[in-house]
């Protein structure tokens, strides 16, 4: 297999220093061990932070960074500074609230994004830095958003994969983000995207079309020339182990003790970080409730939360462990004895055998996060349980709900709910019982950290990697051929291509620079430049015709090659059919707000630029269906551009345009075309092949040339001007 290079925040490693002597141990993460065999096998390396070492001595970190290499761990040293910005500020502090939904949490000013990028930029120059030809990339979760944006500019052919491993929030949360923009492509650099669920999935779509302009086809969406694949790869545990270590003796004996204590009790079991997306409020607030309506249970229900502390340097955690603790008090206050309390709750982590004991000995797990991208904690209840008993309460907003069916799905947010569903479990039959665990661990099993691992690797393996062809080399080798020409002429197609699009067709009307780098192009010796437009032929000459270009409109219907002359229109068009289609167009008009139709001398074109963008693109999608179903015979032919759907006459496009300038220019010429849409694939087409073609933009193209959109096309064209 080829070298895997993994690229996550944080090394799967501990750094651990007791007076002289230093060492660095292995995590026993979920993550780290599906990724240590492919890690092992390929010879990769993996690329993070170790953690703080800013307490060791040189001579500590020099045997740190022995140890790691031994490991094939790259380290990349963080500052306090950066940890704090980068990790706890930018990170923690606005996107893990953020896809959380908790805009609430979110701080009022974004003051960290520049040390976010900047850390993104550490990652993706380390990365690159130990790249080899051939090897694959595999990027790590939201803390490193941009790093398969940047390593696509550095390392253009390389196959790289990102894995999203917490929720991605619809559109409608994630467009609040005021650098959303560059976060969304920083994601597309990868060849493959990955999430826990199809839902995430679906949002990061929607995501990509509101912000962007990007359509996804099924599973995949093309940007910049590349096709970038998008799947939901839920992430699975190393379930053999939990079962392997939920059956040895030492955790048998602890269930055991387990069990004595609770004499008399039913055991419910909450395991979780104590992060306010986890739901522990709520949880013991439903535990609370169900003391309250059914006094039966009192004494005889024993509640274990176990709260991992995390991000303790964070204000809001700070407050939401106070908010826990208050909750504990009072529950404890009100329904507990000298001898005994409903809930025990622990503030520490425990080791992977006491945590083996407590799935064991659960009577009812309870998995209510508010929000969470997959939760491997029911998982791993599941996993260690060779008795088939117990009862999993799950969230139906964790991603794990997708998969884990057999479970008790609540709404954490419903409080009554929750007290029902508790109050279920403790009372479901023994067969039953059975037979939803002995399901939820066929799933669980199947579907482990390696089937996860193997999956994506699978998927990133068979995307055929990207080339950097010389033809599509871009801006710098346009403009040298343009100079070398002794002669030339310039197609250049108008919106999208010479300015931006705007929302209204109107509002484009052309600036003064660029209306003088027209002209002065124009000017230029051995020089013919013609403006190839879908605008009608009175837009173009009011706000063009004073310069020294030719002017082409409704895709080449109405031509006026020479300035001053008189406009001529293509022969042997038929314009009946607009009778039939208008109609169609204006039904469509009529039912989606801020969609309009505008009218040509032979064509008919349906905007929907100021739609909502995918109810816009979907409607789009029906009336481009139903007139190809209506109009198929006919003579007239559907386009879709950008936010249009275009009706014109068969057989009148751009790709006329060409043949007319070099019939009347002859033999010797260079011609170049530049556009941004299907209608310019036409033009495109016809361009000699000792010819330049550039498309200005991201979409899939038959153009030999690739740039960004029109400041670049200006930038071309101004390049003439400077000899």
């Amino acid at each position: 297999m080829s070298r895997l290079l993994l690229v996550s925040n944080r090394l799967p490693v501990t750094v651990k220093a007791e007076k002289d002597q230093v060492s660095v141990v292995r995590s026993a993460g979920g993550l780290a061990t599906g990724l240590s065999g492919p890690h092992e096998r390929s010879g990769g390396l993996w690329i993070g932070w170790p953690g703080d070492v800013s307490r060791l001595s040189q001579a500590q970190r020099a045997k740190v960074d022995a140890q790691l290499a031994e490991l094939r761990c790259v380290p990349l040293y963080l500052s306090a500074s950066e940890v704090s910005r980068f990790y706890e500020g930018y990170s923690n502090r606005v996107l893990w609230p953020l896809c959380h939904y908790l805009l609430d949490r979110m701080p009022r000013q974004d003051r960290d994004w520049d040390a976010y990028s900047k850390v993104n930029e550490r990652f993706a120059e380390l990365a690159a830095s130990h790249y080899q030809p051939g090897d694959t990339i595999w990027v790590h979760d939201y803390q490193l958003m941009l790093v398969p944006g940047l390593l696509r500019k550095r390392l253009p052919e390389a196959r790289i994969g990102f894995f999203h491993h917490i929720p991605f929030p619809s559109s409608e949360i994630f467009r609040t983000l005021p650098h959303r923009e560059a976060l969304v492509r920083g994601l597309l650099g990868a060849d493959l995207v990955g999430f826990h669920t199809s839902s995430y999935v679906h949002h990061f779509s929607n995501t990509m079309l509101q912000v962007l302009g990007l359509e996804t086809e099924v599973d995949h969406v093309t940007h910049e020339g590349r096709t970038v694949r998008l799947g939901a790869f839920p992430m699975g545990i190393d379930a053999a182990a939990f079962e392997r270590l939920a059956q040895e003796q030492g955790t048998l004996d602890e269930v055991k003790v387990l069990r004595e204590r609770a004499t008399g009790q039913r055991l419910l079991v909450g395991v979780d970080r104590l992060d306010y997306t986890k739901g522990i409020p709520r949880r013991l607030l439903a535990v609370q409730r169900l003391l309250e309506r059914e006094p039966s249970w009192r004494g005889r229900l024993r509640f274990i939360q176990v709260a991992v502390p995390s991000r303790t340097q964070v204000e809001d955690y700070a407050a939401y462990r106070e908010e826990v603790d208050e909750l504990v008090g009072r529950i404890n206050g009100l329904y507990g004895t000298i001898h005994n309390v409903p809930v025990h709750y622990l503030y520490r982590s425990l080791n992977e055998r006491q945590l083996a004991a407590l799935y064991r000995g659960a009577d009812v797990m309870l998995v209510t996060p508010i929000r969470d991208g997959m939760n491997l904690v029911a998982k791993e209840f599941c996993a260690s349980r060779p008795d088939e008993d117990g009862v999993l309460l799950l969230s139906e907003f964790a991603g794990a709900s997708n998969e884990l069916c057999e479970a008790t799905v609540v709404n954490p947010y419903d409080v009554e709910g929750m007290t029902d569903a508790i109050l279920k479990a403790l009372e479901m039959p023994a067969a039953e019982r059975q037979r939803r665990m002995r399901a939820l661990r066929e799933r669980v099993k199947a579907h482990d950290v390696h089937w996860w691992v193997g999956r994506f690797l699978d998927t990133l393996q068979a995307i055929p990697v990207a080339t950097q062809q010389p033809e599509t080399a871009g801006a710098k080798d346009v403009m040298a051929r343009l100079k070398a020409a002794g002669r030339r002429v310039l197609l250049l197609d108008y919106d999208g291509t010479l300015v931006g699009y705007a929302a209204r067709p109107e509002l484009a009307s052309p600036d003064p620079e660029l209306k003088s780098l027209l002209a002065r192009v124009a000017a230029l010796p051995h020089t013919s430049v013609h403006i190839v437009s879908g605008r009608a032929k009175e837009t173009l000459e009011a706000w063009l015709g004073e310069l020294p270009v030719g002017l082409h409109g409704e895709h080449g219907l109405w031509s006026r090659p020479k300035p001053g002359g008189e406009w001529k229109m293509l022969e042997g068009v038929s314009t009946d059919w607009k009778a039939q289609a208008r109609p169609l167009l204006d039904s469509f008009t009529a039912r989606i707000p801020g969609s309009f139709v505008e009218e040509k001398t032979a064509s008919l074109a349906w905007h929907y630029r100021q739609v909502d963008a995918g109810y816009g693109a979907s409607q789009a999608r029906e009336l481009r269906l139903k007139l190809i179903e209506a109009f198929a015979q006919g003579p007239m032919e559907v386009l879709t551009g950008d936010k249009v759907v275009e009706v014109r006459p068969r057989g009148a496009h751009k790709g006329r345009v060409v043949t007319q300038v070099m019939e009347a220019l002859g033999p010797g010429v260079l011609v170049a075309a530049f556009g941004d849409d299907r209608t310019d694939e036409d033009l495109f087409g016809a361009v000699p092949e000792d010819g330049i073609s550039v498309h200005a933009g991201g979409r899939p193209t038959r153009a030999g040339y690739r740039v960004s959109g029109p400041d670049e096309v200006r930038q071309i064209l101004a390049s003439l001007l400077k000899g």
